[in-house]
């Protein structure tokens, strides 16, 4: 399932795929495969998601 809240957040925050993977570390790849719903991101990097998109869990990884 696509993660609309995420790829929303991040334009929110006019950040790009590779701006926020370089924020996370990890590649700019993950980051699409993680919108594109084709990665299930281990919890380590849903919190540095959502810590460099000022977003909580809830927000961005929950329904």
């Amino acid at each position: 399932m696509k993660n609309l809240k995420l790829k929303a957040a991040r334009a929110g925050k006019d950040m790009s795929q590779e701006d926020l993977a370089a924020k996370c570390g990890v590649s700019r790849q993950t980051i699409s495969a993680v919108e594109k719903g084709d990665y299930n991101p281990t919890i380590n990097l849903c919190i540095a998601i959502c810590k460099a998109l000022d977003k909580t869990l809830d927000e961005l990884f929950w329904e």
